[in-house]
């Protein structure tokens, strides 16, 4: 590793930009594939049916804030 990092460090500042830059972009598609995850048919159907839910009435449930309250007031 030493012997391509003295190779790297002689290239010219852009040239070892577009270097990191290709670098952080494979780090990110690594990611991106190992972080997959898929949902369960349970969970799809729970998302499914709470997505109905609030079709036929908006309305109902809280809002962010409320849900925040509740959560600092149990505290």
């Amino acid at each position: 590793m030493s012997n391509n990092l003295s190779q790297i460090l002689k290239l010219s500042i852009p040239e070892r930009i577009l270097l990191v830059e290709a670098i952080w972009d494979s780090i990110v598609k690594e990611n991106d594939q190992k972080n997959t995850y898929q949902l369960s048919d349970d969970q799809i159907n729970f998302l499914e049916e709470e997505i109905a839910a609030y079709g036929k009435d908006p309305e109902q449930g809280s809002t962010w804030e409320e849900i925040k309250n509740r959560i600092k007031n149990k505290r």
